[in-house]
């Protein structure tokens, strides 16, 4: 059985992708499916790589295949710098075929593969490969995390004409963090009228796993 995968993305930094892909190891482990966790790239690192960190304990907790797995396992590339891959990696290390090679070695432990990305969707891995690009090269089923903050319809509607210009299947839903407490007046409109089916990180993981 060819395995299935789901790459978790975002509109940028900082808005809930490893928050989002824990709660989908979760969630998908209760429906009864083997999951697994790939953090292509982090940066940021200095010595442990913190979103791969959080995404391995959780798949431990679930998967027996990844109980003697470390971080660097489930990770391709790290570097210090905080900042967009291509940036990070000062000494042009990255290359396209380990990423997927990993890739394909995890998806061995796993009847669900969740890739985590970095950044948002037009981050550079290359200088002329983007995060968007390895969602299309995995052929993954997308999930767009948009967040809740003031600004973050023009965000989300951006994210979504990208991916729509590179047909890529996609899903999307809202981390509700920053603005919590105004988001129902000052965004939510919107959604509700243009996207009625829209739904919340808090309150819809289950209702997303139910389609596969």
């Amino acid at each position: 059985m060819q395995v299935q995968s789901l790459f978790i993305t975002a509109t940028n930094t900082n808005v809930g992708k490893t928050h989002t892909t824990v709660q989908l190891i979760e969630a998908f482990a209760c429906k009864g499916l083997s999951v697994g966790a790939f953090k292509p790239i982090e940066t940021g690192v200095s010595t442990i790589a913190h979103d791969a960190s959080l995404l391995l304990k959780a798949c431990q907790k679930v998967n027996e295949k990844f109980k003697d797995l470390t971080e660097s396992d489930i990770t391709a590339y790290t570097f210090p710098l905080p900042a967009a891959p291509f940036c990070a990696d000062i000494h042009k290390e990255i290359v396209i075929e380990k990423i997927l090679e990993k890739y394909q070695e995890l998806s061995q432990l796993c009847d669900i593969l969740l890739v985590e990305g970095a950044g948002g969707l037009m981050v550079p891995v290359t200088k002329d490969f983007m995060m968007i690009d390895l969602a299309k090269k995995l052929e993954a089923k997308v999930l767009l995390v948009t967040p809740s903050r003031l600004g973050c319809i023009n965000d989300t509607l951006l994210s979504m004409e990208a991916l729509k210009s590179q047909n890529i299947e996609f899903e999307w839903c809202v981390n509700l963090f920053e603005d919590k407490e105004t988001f129902s007046e000052v965004t939510q409109p919107f959604y509700d009228e243009v996207f009625p089916e829209w739904w919340s990180v808090e309150k819809g993981i289950n209702r997303f796993i139910s389609t596969y």
